[in-house]
């Protein structure tokens, strides 16, 4: 494998499982720039809207369902709701029409929004159903926003990914399980390898024009994500108690979305990744690569030639690339 180990070396940050994303964010000025959060009417994406917005951003929400997010941002007054769909290619790209009609430097896209061991669908292309909304719809946004990003002087994209990476690499033979029994988790571990690797590529493309992206493990969360799991199989990671409140131990990886937010955040913002990406994050640090342990990152998730094949399978797939890629 190709990987650069210096690059995945933790800073000593001082923050750790229980930070929150307001503590990363405090002291934070991010007045006059824009934030685009993908999935940001929900969770984990709703309050990194929320802090990125406490601290001055303009953050912009694309949702499929545009009364919903509106009254689930009630709180964030600032936030601003717009209509788009990852897994339909004509509302991403009108979606990024509009965005880009108003010349607006774009200097934070998180790209939050994600689905976890459904059964099996596909969408419209007959791609599996996970690949498509965790990883190709973020692909061809990016690509749709990249004048925005390279416009800003200085921009950072956040792709949520997970300790799920661990559960597999990425079949490039068969991407689509079209060959291969379909394992809801089997595949929602593909899907964030593939986010993993798609910070590697596109840092590496986007770093002489100031714009970085990193990987982010949040932790586990006890909400909507979880919702094709039966409460026994909750249980069972003992991340529940029996009145059916979620377990909050950070020490365990098991937190709460105020915890969960704060590496996206610590991502999006930190003074001491500035100039540096194409790395994957857990508890607002870098992670180690770890072979074995539950915790860090997996050399195949930063592999630099498999980063690149991704890419440019998503591209070939997408039928899309960045200008002059």
């Amino acid at each position: 494998m190709s990987i650069d180990n210096n690059l995945q070396q933790p800073l000593g940050t001082g923050f750790g499982p229980a930070t929150t994303a307001d503590e990363v964010a405090a002291g934070i000025d991010l007045s006059g720039t824009t934030a685009i959060i993908t999935g940001g009417a929900s969770g984990l994406g709703r309050e990194a809207a929320r802090v990125l917005a406490s601290r001055g951003a303009h953050v912009i929400v694309p949702a499929r369902d545009e009364q919903a997010a509106a009254a689930a941002l009630a709180a964030v007054p600032s936030a601003e709701v717009m209509p788009m769909d990852l897994l339909d290619r004509a509302s991403i790209d009108a979606f990024a029409k509009t965005f880009l009609a108003r010349r607006s430097p774009l200097q934070r896209l998180v790209l939050s929004a994600g689905i976890m061991a459904p059964p099996l669908f596909r969408d419209a292309d007959g791609h599996e159903g996970q690949f498509s909304t965790n990883h190709l719809g973020h692909f061809r946004l990016v690509c749709r926003l990249w004048p925005a990003l390279a416009a800003a002087g200085g921009a950072r994209v956040v792709v949520l990914s997970s300790r799920g990476h661990m559960l597999g690499d990425i079949d490039f033979d068969d991407v689509d399980y079209r060959e291969r029994p379909y394992d809801a988790m089997q595949a929602y571990g593909q899907s964030k390898t593939a986010n993993s690797l798609f910070a590697v590529a596109l840092d590496k493309r986007g770093r002489d024009l100031g714009v970085h992206a990193y990987a982010v493990h949040p932790g586990a969360i006890l909400g909507n994500l979880a919702k094709h799991f039966s409460r026994e199989d909750i249980e069972a990671y003992g991340a529940i108690h029996p009145d059916g409140s979620p377990v909050i131990d950070p020490a365990r990886d098991l937190k709460n979305v105020a915890q969960g937010a704060a590496t996206t955040v610590w991502c999006a913002t930190a003074p001491a990744l500035e100039g540096q990406g194409g790395v994957y994050c857990e508890d607002c640090d870098i992670a180690p690569v770890e072979p074995e342990r539950l915790r860090g990152v997996r050399a195949y998730a930063v592999d630099t030639s498999r980063a690149e094949r991704l890419w440019q399978l998503s591209a070939r797939l997408e039928g899309i690339d960045l200008p002059d890629a």
